[in-house]
């Protein structure tokens, strides 16, 4: 039988919700750049816009493998104007393909956290803990998660008593 949330935790429960439903947006969105991001720079051959299969070769003087990068970057504030795609080896001035790697990055973390917030204070099974995870690195799927475990809380919180909290010593 699934635990209930703790009376103290109800009360907190709509900020919870609302610092994650705004993660989930926020790290699904720099995921599906990140993602369009590594099909420019990895599937798209930056000398005739061809699509390509990623790959490599092995460098026959040290037996190493090399992956090749034949796409782009995105550049801003450089030569070629306030955002470019550039060859991958050629970027000059502020490189946004890192750092859409890096932001997300640190969404994700934040993400993690606002959903591991939501899912104590609604004593889910782990397997929501799980799902809540694959959210930040399957593209698209934050957005689904969230719309389906939002309606969840949403509904128990329909049937709760919001604007108080327990007086001290009461049983949670």
């Amino acid at each position: 039988m699934p635990l209930a949330p703790r009376a103290v935790d109800i009360p907190r429960i709509p900020g919870a919700l609302k610092f994650y439903k705004v993660m989930s947006y926020v790290t699904g969105t720099f995921l599906l750049l990140l993602v369009a991001e590594m099909i420019l720079k990895y599937c798209i051959d930056a000398r005739d816009w061809a699509l390509v299969m990623p790959g490599g070769m092995t460098d026959a003087a040290t037996g190493d493998f090399v992956f090749l990068e034949p796409g782009f970057e995105i550049e801003a504030f450089g030569p070629h104007g306030f955002i470019a795609l550039v060859p991958s080896d050629t970027v000059t001035a502020v490189n946004l393909s890192i750092g859409i790697l890096i932001i997300h990055g640190w969404l994700y973390v934040a993400y993690l956290f606002s959903g591991f917030r939501i899912w104590s204070m609604m004593r889910w099974s782990f397997g929501k803990l799980l799902i809540i995870a694959l959210g930040g690195i399957v593209p698209g799927l934050s957005f689904v998660v969230e719309h389906f475990y939002a309606k969840q809380v949403v509904e128990f919180l329909a049937t709760q008593d919001t604007t108080t909290t327990p007086v001290k010593g009461e049983a949670a």
